[in-house]
């Protein structure tokens, strides 16, 4: 077998909110590939970054009252944090804000210039006169202009499928501010994709290049009329690259973003001594794009045109996924289903999630469901009962005998899974995950027959019995780890704990062909938990209580500092917070306060600035959501309840040091907690 080179990249995730179940389909898709295919001998990098521009990013970083850098900045670290946590390993993860970036993008800008096939023209855009910004088109909601339908987005009705331009819609609305925007002109700049037609063609109809569902969608969606000039820039005010010589033009999200692909590869070069054209134009090296399946027109049209342009080798193949849903429905932040990796992370094992993910992956772009009961059974009657009790089994007997200096007679066992090798390898190879699985636990299923039949826990028992119990042990986890081996891609921590108890490594895919011996065996500890699905559902429970809280604090996506505590009526349909300890509860210190004094935040739609008295001159500046529910000259001398020793957050409005608690589902049913007469300011709650 040949060694291949290969770069592998995922769709850069969007610098403005936490990685969730959803995006994490994909990053454990390509991870398990890549693993798979460094096991196998080949020269693998797997490059990603953050997609940090446009004005979605320069609006978050506005609320929050710091730069687009620093948000962008904190982003990426959680990014990184949540992906480390699900075993996602990149060998590089970047950011499209790089210097690296800036310079390609404008090395292609004055290539494609130098082509012509950068044309101007003027567009009529909305406009937020509140914000003022031009806005994206999810940043607009109204109806349909074709049937109707209220609440649609800028661009297609999800309700007939019609697609428009957001100035088509009828009474639009900014979903940042709820102004009614205006049409405005202003110049763009457009990449003329009909005049690369043939190269997409052409690229397309390459044998292994796409999927074919992939190539028929575009050849019946796009290719058959003129492709349209795809737009390149937005105008001022835009966080992004500034184009040069275009004062007040930035190039839009789209271009910057995938060319983050090659700025991601140059820095892993510069780091590792290597040459980025031996990567980006070598005509022997393959390049990989794993995305999911609503940015196909990008990925397929838009990115072969400008790489062929700026005379860079075009992808190998780009592997195209579904969406995830959630026990049949869309991901849903009222069901609890909308989960982040983090709060994932909180609960239950990565492992557990990666493998049924690689239990339901094709090669095709179907929806996948992550259905609790069956993800619960198949973790538990896979991984737990075949996988690890196969181990669990025979382990304590293990670090009794050892291995056999010779392998037994095993009556062909060893030698029926080693030669599944090479199937295991095509399925894994051609993203048939979910087959690759299958025949894994089909051998799992034959390696714990043979341990039910061979009974080592009777054999230990007798004495005389120590070296047929040798036997049994040194087949057992010789079968065992032909398992751990084949599983490593999708169970890293698995091959780690493997590794260890046996005393050798499982780095390379062919160690399934040699079976270990003469070795001492390790101290086994529990490898894998069996899933409780009251785990999964606390999971999903505390998901939709904490995104209620959100929504409920919420002032244009920023979270407002107002506690808020569920009401009678709330707590029928949502569950109480986790249990805390009362050392837990002692780090909270609530105070007495009274209200000095209380204004209208002008730019908020839901804050009041309050100033609380603790007592004597201790003052403090608090912002609190409840601007709907309570007049500002209402307040003045009213005492509350304050968390005093909340960390102080900046805020765009200014510094809050405190939060106010409340009760109620937020808006208008919103109370706020009152001590009984006799309370002064001062006062801490017991």
């Amino acid at each position: 077998m040949s060694q291949r080179q290969i770069l592998v990249t995922s769709a850069l995730p969007y610098a403005n909110g936490p990685i969730h179940l959803g995006h994490l389909v994909e990053y454990i898709q390509t991870d398990i590939w890549v693993r798979f295919q460094k096991m196998r001998g080949h020269r693998v990098i797997y490059v990603c970054a953050d997609d940090t521009h446009g004005t979605a990013i320069m609006l978050s970083a506005r609320r929050n009252g710091i730069s687009e850098e620093q948000w962008i900045d904190t982003i990426n670290r959680q990014h990184q944090q949540d992906f480390a946590g699900f075993d996602i390993q990149f060998d590089q993860y970047g950011s499209t804000h790089s210097a690296e970036n800036r310079q390609l993008c404008a090395q292609i800008w004055q290539q494609a210039l130098s082509k012509q096939l950068i044309a101007s023209r003027d567009v009529q855009q909305l406009y937020d006169p509140e914000q003022k910004t031009f806005l994206a088109d999810r940043f607009v909601k109204g109806k349909c202009p074709k049937c109707g339908a209220p609440d649609q987005a800028g661009d297609n009705c999800d309700k007939c499928g019609h697609t428009y331009s957001a100035i088509e819609l009828v009474d639009p609305v900014s979903t940042i501010s709820g102004a009614a925007p205006e049409i405005r002109s202003a110049p763009h700049f457009f990449f003329q994709l009909e005049k690369c037609r043939e190269i997409v063609e052409n690229w397309i109809a390459r044998p292994g290049t796409l999927q074919s569902e992939t190539a028929n969608y575009l050849r019946g969606h796009f290719l058959s009329d003129t492709l349209r000039d795809w737009d390149l820039s937005r105008t001022a005010p835009y966080f992004g690259f500034e184009i040069p010589d275009q004062p007040g033009h930035y190039w839009y999200v789209w271009f910057d973003a995938p060319v983050g692909y090659i700025a991601t590869t140059w820095q892993w070069c510069q780091a590792h001594g290597e040459s980025l054209n031996d990567w980006w134009r070598n005509p022997n090296a393959e390049i990989h794009h794993f995305i999911g399946k609503d940015i196909v027109y990008f990925h397929t049209l838009f990115w072969p045109a400008i790489l062929h342009t700026a005379e860079y080798e075009l992808p190998t193949r780009v592997h195209v996924h579904g969406f995830l849903t959630v026990n049949g429905r869309k991901m849903s932040k009222r069901d609890g289903t909308f989960i982040r990796g983090r709060k994932y992370l909180e609960h239950l094992q990565p492992a557990y999630l990666r493998y049924y993910y690689a239990t339901k992956l094709g090669d095709n772009q179907d929806d996948l469901d992550l259905n609790v009961p069956e993800f619960v059974e198949k973790v538990n009657s896979d991984l737990v009962n075949k996988v690890v009790n196969l181990v669990a089994r025979c382990a304590k007997f293990g670090a009794q005998t050892g291995l056999a200096a010779q392998y037994p007679d095993d009556e062909g066992r060893f030698a029926y899974a080693a030669a599944q090798s090479d199937a295991i390898a095509a399925a894994y190879d051609a993203g048939e995950l979910s087959r690759a699985m299958r025949l894994i636990m089909e051998l799992a299923d034959r390696a714990n027959q043979f341990v039910d039949q061979a009974q080592p826990w009777k054999l230990a028992k007798s004495p005389d019995q120590t070296e047929r119990l040798r036997d049994v042990v040194t087949i057992t986890l010789n079968l065992y780890r032909q398992l751990a081996i084949y599983l490593a891609p999708v169970l890293p921590t698995l091959q780690q704990q493997s590794a260890e108890l046996l005393g050798a490594e499982l780095q390379d895919w062919r160690m399934a062909q040699v079976p270990l011996l003469n070795q001492t065996i390790g101290t086994y500890s529990h490898f894998m938990q069996r899933l409780d699905i009251k785990d999964v559902e606390k999971m999903i429970e505390e998901t939709k209580h904490e995104n209620a809280s959100a929504a409920a604090t919420s002032d244009s996506g920023a979270v407002a500092p107002t506690a808020t505590v569920d009401s009678d009526a709330a707590l029928l349909a949502e569950p109480l917070a986790a249990e805390c300890t009362i050392e837990d509860f002692a780090k909270v210190d609530l105070r007495v306060a009274r209200i000095v004094s209380a204004e209208e935040v002008p730019e908020a739609r839901k804050l009041l600035k309050l100033v609380v008295s603790l007592g004597g001159d201790q003052t403090r500046q608090v912002f609190a959501g409840i601007k709907a529910a309570y007049e500002p000259a209402d307040l003045v001398g009213r005492l509350v309840v304050i968390v005093a020793n909340l960390k102080p957050r900046q805020m765009k409005f200014g510094l809050s040091e405190g939060m106010v608690c409340a009760a109620g589902g937020g808006g208008t049913e919103v109370f706020l907690l009152s001590p009984d007469s006799g309370a002064v300011p001062g006062h801490r709650i017991h």
